[in-house]
């Protein structure tokens, strides 16, 4: 009997080698790897020649449906199969009260999931979700262990913001999470110190969008960083910091991993590609924190990233619209930008093309480590017996980004204008195709919520 479908002729990246070779995929899963001699029959032959065959990736800080991002489930996973992204890491939010927020109750944690899950009928690619922790409320911890059992193995929390949490309490989620062997996440940045110089460029009149940097410095960032991870440290927790944007960030992490065991980061897209010049040119659009940084800090993202301290890239992807990132001061809300469908491109483009990285770097962070990090096993890799989430891409395609191509709800790009080379062709999920040269064939509801297993963090 004939399997489903053999892609032929292409170069599959792993995240240790590439290798000429054609991959077998049958009932949703990978079931061989070899030449054309030794594939079994199938209905479909995929030509790949010339292509690369990759993994799908895997984004671990996406934002969608909530009170920062204006995407559905269907819009933002429509814009993640056209970009190569087969497995987000969504947030579902524990609510809270106050005179900015959203919300008119306050609801548990386990409510905000439900709601989040009830997405997947609109979902073209599958998605795990985040914990978050928007409030001091001790009933969470009555809640912590169902929602590990349940496959949330990673909570996120704040320490700025209105939502932001003091670091006693964050010790006492660390302690709890420690004891069920689940990951805490968190922004980090002192907001003492990010408030107090937004009140004085405020004073002074500079409502510029270029004092964004400036307002949000690089030293409130590492600051903040540095007492989280030393709380992970000291409590034996796992703990992986997001979005780091600089190098004093970085170094922070740096400090507090003896072994890597225990304390791990990521970077963002727009960190390694993007400077604070953007503020010029775009305004407001960019407003993102932390912010875009310098071109020392890009280059300190990818030292860090080739030497293990930060070990994911995410897209930190929120849409919003130019209306309202316009309407807005610099230093009030909405924060954040789309980058679910370019992100694979244009970090390609930078860490391969201008920057001499290799394919198998490529894989290991957009693919392997967010997949091993949180506990997502049959997800990131090519090897036989698991999900055939697979992104064809040719390296040698170059085109220009544009807004009008989103499929997000966000109508502008940071990237407008961007020249890249390297494209996605064609993005399999669980041997479906769901998207082909720039459309989207999927179909919502195709996409699944995927219960992550409490993540085995070693020396690895």
């Amino acid at each position: 009997m004939a399997i489903d479908t053999v892609i032929a002729g292409g170069t599959l990246v792993t995240s240790q080698n590439t290798l000429a070779a054609d991959l077998a995929i049958d009932n949703g899963t990978i079931v061989g790897i070899g030449d054309e001699y030794t594939m079994p029959d199938a209905e479909e032959t995929v030509d790949a020649s010339g292509l690369l065959v990759m993994p799908g990736v895997i984004d671990p800080h996406v934002h969608i449906d909530d009170h920062v991002s204006l995407d559905t489930y269907e819009t933002a996973t429509s814009a993640a199969a056209l970009g190569g992204v087969t497995t987000l890491i969504d947030f579902a939010w524990q609510s809270y009260v106050s005179e900015d927020s959203p919300w008119e109750e306050e609801r548990s944690l386990h409510d905000g999931v439900e709601r989040k899950r009830e997405n997947s009928t609109e979902a073209l690619i599958d998605f795990g979700l985040h914990g978050g922790i928007l409030r001091e409320d001790p009933d969470l911890f009555d809640e912590l262990a169902n929602l590990v059992d349940a496959g949330i193995t990673s909570f996120k929390m704040y320490t700025t913001y209105e939502f932001g949490l003091s670091n006693g309490f964050i010790r006492e989620v660390f302690e709890r999470l420690r004891d069920l062997d689940a990951v805490g996440v968190a922004h980090t940045e002192d907001d003492s110190v990010c408030e107090s110089l937004i009140a004085k460029f405020r004073a002074a009149g500079r409502t510029d969008p270029t004092w964004l940097p400036a307002a949000r410095p690089d030293y409130a960032e590492a600051m903040a960083a540095d007492d989280i991870a030393r709380l992970a440290q000291e409590t034996g927790t796992k703990y992986y910091g997001i979005h780091t944007s600089c190098r004093k960030a970085a170094e922070a992490l740096a400090r507090y991993q003896d072994d890597g065991s225990l304390i791990r980061g990521e970077t963002c897209t727009h960190y390694t590609t993007l400077t604070g010049e953007v503020y010029r040119k775009l305004g407001t659009l960019p407003k993102i924190a932390p912010p875009i940084r310098t071109g020392d800090d890009n280059d300190a993202m990818f030292e860090y990233l080739r030497d293990g301290t930060l070990s994911v890239v995410s897209t930190d992807h929120v849409a919003q619209t130019r209306e309202r990132k316009e309407n807005s001061e610099w230093w009030e809300d909405p924060f954040g930008a789309n980058g679910l469908q370019t992100s694979l491109p244009v970090f390609h483009d930078e860490a391969v093309n201008e920057r001499g990285s290799s394919y198998p770097f490529l894989v290991r962070v957009l693919c392997a480590n967010p997949a091993q990090t949180f506990g997502l096993p049959n997800k990131g890799t090519l090897e036989p017996g698991t999900d055939a989430d697979i992104v064809l891409f040719d390296p040698n395609e170059t085109y220009t980004i544009s807004a009008r191509d989103n499929a997000s709800v966000a109508d502008y790009t940071i990237y407008e204008g961007r020249e890249v080379t390297g494209k996605v062709t064609r993005t399999y999920l669980r041997g479906e195709l769901v998207a082909t040269d720039g459309e989207v064939v999927g179909k919502p509801g195709y996409g699944e919520f995927v219960r992550r297993e409490r993540p085995v963090w070693g020396e690895d």
